[in-house]
């Protein structure tokens, strides 16, 4: 074999080498894009689950069929209600008003824990001070722990009514006091809170009701005070009044056919 074919030969083999060594970097090389690829596709995947989980509508609990029975057997707002503990016989009594200077230019939260779930009110203590004040004082006295809200109306007056510890819609604190921040042209937007009463326009004491449609009252009297507005649960007062009341008197003036208590009130200042 002369010196050119062995030059020749050994080119050959070289460029076998290089051939070989070439295919096996490609070959990496593609892999590396395999995995690159994966990779992106995993992590796009994991974040489009990340996002839909986020979105997903959260709850405590499951949502009970409609129309289910609480735990203690009392349907109520998507059976969410328990049953109602009993009356007081005695309420508690108090001789004297509450000073109107431990509510007054302030604003106060007051959170309702009810059988039906929380209530959350804010009392205006700058537009009716001494209402207010009543409201803390019965609040931290315990004297609503526990009381039904005993009268649901609904049609041109479309309210709630609560605070009498014995059901009856006879009882009070003990005390009375005058109207306060009534509205002039008898106009009561949905969602307030203000007193009830009798005749007397000094009978304001711890009962009070809520408008759960715009209603206009009667101002003969001076009207009936405003206090508040609630902030939350508004739907635990609407599903009560859907059920409607027993209409006792045939005007659509009864008891809650779908019973609800306060349990306890606990109120806060809010913060300016």
């Amino acid at each position: 074999m002369t010196r050119e074919q062995e030059r020749a030969r050994a080119r050959r083999r070289h460029d076998k080498v290089q051939a070989a060594q070439r295919r096996r970097a490609e070959q990496r090389a593609r892999t590396r894009r395999l995995v690159a690829v994966v990779a992106t596709v995993a992590i796009v995947l994991a974040t489009v689950v990340g996002v839909a989980l986020a979105m997903r509508p959260r709850g405590d609990s499951a949502a009970a069929p409609s129309g289910a029975a609480s735990p203690t057997g009392t349907a109520g707002p998507s059976g969410r209600c328990t049953t109602p503990p009993a009356l007081q016989s005695k309420p508690k009594q108090f001789g004297e008003v509450p000073d109107k200077a431990t509510a007054e230019g302030a604003t106060w939260v007051a959170t309702l824990r009810t059988t039906c779930g929380p209530v959350t009110i804010e009392l205006d203590g700058k537009a009716a001070p001494q209402t207010v004040a009543s409201f803390l004082h019965l609040a931290r006295e315990g004297y609503w722990a526990p009381s039904p809200c005993h009268r649901l109306t609904t049609g041109s007056l479309s309210v709630l009514q609560c605070g009498d510890p014995t059901g009856t819609g006879a009882s009070s604190p003990g005390y009375g006091f005058g109207i306060e921040n009534a509205p002039a042209d008898g106009a009561y937007p949905r969602g307030v809170v203000a007193m009830a009463r009798t005749q007397d326009p000094n009978s304001n004491g711890g009962q009070f009701f809520v408008v759960h449609q715009a209603s206009r009252l009667p101002t003969d009297g001076g009207g009936y005070s405003i206090f508040g507005k609630v902030t939350g649960g508004m739907d635990i007062v609407d599903q009560i009044a859907a059920a409607g009341s027993d209409d006792s008197n045939g005007r659509g003036d009864g008891r809650p056919k779908t019973p609800i208590s306060i349990l306890e009130v606990s109120v806060t200042k809010k913060k300016a």
